[in-house]
């Protein structure tokens, strides 16, 4: 067993927990695959009633895909690495979501990009005071994937384009709000959770610790959201940051400014068509995964790596600015790949 994950049985339930809490437990290639290895033992396991998921340390439950393996492999134009990774990572997203069983995700400190894949498309997703939920792939020149850009979607009004392109944090009531989370539980009562889940193999018990959530910052802002990220371009929605002068509009103004303008296009586009369609979790992640196979070779995912991860010099050069931004590069991440190309329905190599 790898040092990265500790799998296991306990009582009545499958137990999954992130061990590398010095890396805020970010999720390498290889956890996924144990992950879902894990769940398909366990999916016709009578002794497991359910799946219980946390990680160890205070700071994150899961800060994110482990990207430098994949730029390393990128930049030494192996893209194939990249496409296969994400691939198998999706299909892991898509088992979780259709699990037969409940899927408990205790959800601690940062939970954002990878670690939103593998807890909020579970049955049961349990947030607490720590609890930092957000998607900020925008930032390195990918969208919001994992299943991400579905839960973008049902989330109220606008707050799924303004959360997708601002990669703004949400706080425990804010993540219930807009549908990442369920049910608020004090941190110094999931051990006693853990326990009783543990002990019964029974989800239901969850309710007994539950307090009321926090209050929903984003509720309260939702009218000025609205407002701002329903135009129907990213740049007339930068327009209208523009027009107002406060401090929501300069902050909003500077985190997009520090973003991909493909993505945040991108990450728009997706998030109104998985809306208007109503769609499923197959469909979203179809989506995310046309672009996130062209994103080494044709978009700034390797360049937005360098630049924050890599030299840490906070100064991409993206391919595109928000007013020059053809439709056509939008379009063209986004188009139906070639028949024969490996999806994330098929079961990849181990």
């Amino acid at each position: 067993m790898s040092d990265d994950i500790h799998i296991r049985t306990e009582g009545r339930a499958g137990r999954i927990t992130l061990t590398r809490p010095k890396s805020l437990n970010a999720l390498s290639y290889e956890m996924c695959l144990a992950i879902e290895r894990a769940l398909d033992a366990w999916r016709d396991d009578d002794a497991v009633a359910l799946v219980l998921i946390d990680a160890e340390g205070d700071k994150a439950f899961c800060a994110g895909g482990d990207v430098q393996q994949l730029y390393e492999k990128g930049r030494a134009g192996d893209y194939t690495f990249g496409r296969r990774f994400w691939a198998d990572e999706y299909r892991l997203n898509a088992k979780i979501a259709e699990y037969p069983k409940p899927y408990v995700a205790l959800m601690q400190g940062f939970v954002m990009g990878g670690g939103v894949g593998i807890s909020c498309h579970g049955s049961h997703r349990i947030v607490c005071d720590t609890t930092r939920i957000a998607m900020p792939e925008c930032s390195i020149g990918l969208v919001p994937d994992v299943g991400g850009s579905l839960l973008l979607a049902r989330a109220p009004g606008r707050l799924g384009e303004y959360l997708g392109t601002t990669g703004t944090r949400m706080g425990p009531g804010d993540a219930i709000h807009c549908g990442f989370a369920d049910t608020y539980v004090p941190q110094e009562g999931w051990g006693e959770l853990t326990a009783k889940l543990i002990e019964t193999g029974d989800a239901d018990v969850i309710g007994r610790y539950a307090s009321p959530a926090p209050q929903a910052d984003l509720r309260a802002l939702a009218p000025k959201i609205d407002t701002h990220f329903d135009a129907p371009s990213l740049r007339v929605i930068i327009a209208s940051l523009q027009g107002e002068d406060d401090a929501f509009a300069r902050d909003k103004l500077g985190a997009m400014q520090r973003n991909s303008p493909l993505s945040m296009a991108c990450t728009i586009e997706m998030i109104r068509t998985l809306r208007a369609e109503e769609a499923g979790i197959r469909r979203a992640l179809g989506l995310e995964y046309r672009f996130t196979y062209r994103s080494m070779d044709q978009g700034d995912f390797l360049e937005g790596v360098r630049a924050a991860i890599i030299d840490k010099d906070c100064k991409p050069a993206w391919q595109h600015d928000a007013d020059s931004l053809a439709d056509a590069a939008v379009s063209g991440m986004l188009s139906p790949l070639d028949a024969g190309t490996s999806t994330f329905e098929e079961e990849g190599t181990t």
